[in-house]
């Protein structure tokens, strides 16, 4: 029997309570969000509801609580090896991670080159470290070949365990993969637990005054054939386009030197993400008269990307951004007063202020961030019923810290009727675009430069985190190359079976979730 085969549409409808009477209808993709009356709790408005005694609000809603680069919030990730620019390693990191990442990096470089000999030391060295010295990410790695069967028998309990012990060491990602697993076999109390606070690192990994672009994973095929189109938008610095605006930018173009620096700064369009060069294309934006460059530096000082971390110099360029009509930057502002960064001492006045004047100007993060200070009484008296106001509005607008704030509601039963399934599913959306997404970009970078063995490894990682793009794109890699995918199986490079029955089980997996063109 097949699972039934639907694009993941959470339906819960909603008649908007007391201030808002209009159709609610929130896309975030795969999700149309839709509440109902009956999803509202009775006592909405009821301050005794137990925000204060349940500890999944107590940590900082605000984003970018402690403005951590992302090799910190995603720790053992691969990103030292693909975006060594944007990666802090410390001495320490070196000495106790060295052998781990030379195992990673020996396993990629197998994979690119269908090294069976290769992978089988990788193997071996990744399970020397995760055994013998207890290395939580050498745990993860060894907990992906046993769930892919990649030099090692395929034993999704044995992959349980090493993501399970990998995950109790701080390996964000063998959270994720916990979570997809416990969510699979509706097991929604562990589950929901999960996802929330893999959740809550990809809201601090968030901007603090813009919303961050959505980046969504590339489908590299349209059913049986590649999605040219998609691919061909997604070359990087190999994209005639691209050259065409470089070559504008270095001829003093300020929208180019800005287009530029988003580019890098976010790895837009294919682009390896590079906070240096996005740091000067932005100052040379500046330079020329392009305002909107400001807002971003103040992110960039604020979160140290790139450049020591400064909150004086943060406040400083999102106060000029404001001034200039970037109403966003507000955000910005009202944040660093809430926390106290860059500033003689915490003012919650004013940092209302700044997000009563983003929000008046129809800015999404300005109605989210309101909307936390009723919820938690920052500054204001608690008012669930109003912060419940905010956070609708802001998730209309699509934002994505909002769906987070109503994930939490209907984890909790704050607000919203208790729901563990839709919670677990809201948090899952917002999950999955924390730091540990920059998978997807890698795999896309590699597959349009032709190395199919290293994409398919990056896929396949991803497939063992829950992501459906990835699950459909690693089967179709298997289904179009076949022994060109340079799949590695249990003891070698994949037999014709190891390789049918993988696909088969990436597609069932993608279908689970809404994908069902392989089956």
């Amino acid at each position: 029997m097949y699972p039934r085969c639907h694009l993941s549409t959470l339906r819960l409808s909603l008649f908007l309570f007391l201030f808002s009477l209009f159709p609610l209808s929130l896309l975030a993709h795969p999700f149309v969000l839709v509440l109902s009356q009956d999803d509202l709790k009775d006592a909405l408005n009821d301050d005794a509801s137990p925000l204060d005694s349940d500890s999944s609000w107590d940590d900082d809603d605000f984003g970018g609580t402690h403005v951590k680069p992302d090799d910190e919030l995603d720790p053992g990730s691969w990103r030292r090896l693909f975006e060594p620019t944007t990666t802090t390693i410390s001495t320490s990191d070196d000495s106790t991670l060295g052998s781990y990442y030379a195992a990673v990096d020996k396993m990629i470089y197998a994979s690119s080159n269908g090294d069976a000999r290769m992978m089988e030391e990788a193997a071996v060295e990744i399970e020397t470290a995760a055994n013998t010295e207890g290395d939580p990410h050498a745990r993860s790695v060894l907990g992906f070949l046993y769930g892919m069967g990649m030099m090692r028998e395929r034993n999704k309990a044995k992959a349980f365990l090493n993501y399970y012990f990998a995950a109790e060491g701080g390996n964000a990602q063998s959270m994720m993969a916990l979570a997809y697993t416990f969510s699979r076999q509706d097991i929604y109390e562990k589950a929901v637990k999960l996802y929330a606070e893999l959740a809550e690192i990809a809201v601090n990994s968030f901007l603090i005054s813009k919303d961050s672009p959505v980046i969504e994973p590339i489908r590299i095929h349209n059913g049986a054939e590649e999605n040219k189109e998609a691919l061909k938008k997604s070359r990087g610095e190999d994209d005639e386009d691209f050259q065409i605006l470089e070559y504008q930018a270095q001829k003093g173009n300020a929208g180019a030197m800005y287009k530029m620096g988003l580019f890098y700064y976010f790895g837009l369009r294919g682009l390896r993400r590079d906070h240096t060069k996005a740091l000067m294309w932005f100052l040379k934006a500046v330079d020329k008269g392009e305002l909107r460059s400001m807002e971003l530096l103040g992110e960039i000082y604020a979160r140290g990307a790139g450049i020591e971390r400064n909150y004086t110099k943060a406040l400083e360029w999102l106060s000029l951004a404001s001034t200039q009509g970037l109403y966003s930057a507000y955000n910005g502002m009202g944040y660093l007063y809430v926390k106290g960064y860059g500033v003689e001492k915490k003012n919650y006045t004013k940092a209302k202020e700044y997000f009563e004047k983003a929000a008046d100007n129809e800015d999404a993060g300005g109605h989210y961030n309101l909307g936390v200070m009723y919820l938690k009484g920052i500054g204001v008296k608690k008012d669930v019923k109003i912060a419940f106001k905010y956070f609708i509005v802001a998730a209309n607008a699509g934002q994505p810290k909002a769906f987070y704030q109503l994930a939490k509601m209907f984890h909790t039963g704050v607000g919203l009727k208790k729901n563990l399934p839709m919670a677990t599913a809201l948090y899952k959306l917002v999950a999955e675009r924390g730091p540990w997404s920059s998978l997807s970009r890698w795999a896309l970078e590699s597959y349009i430069k032709g190395d199919v063995g290293k994409a398919f490894l990056l896929y396949s990682r991803m497939a063992e985190l829950g992501y459906e793009i990835a699950q459909s794109n690693a089967a179709w890699i298997l289904d179009k190359y076949g022994e060109h995918s340079m799949c590695m199986g249990e003891s070698g490079l994949c037999t014709n079976a190891e390789r049918h029955q993988r696909a088969h089980s990436l597609w069932w997996q993608a279908s689970e979730q809404g994908n069902c063109k392989g089956l």
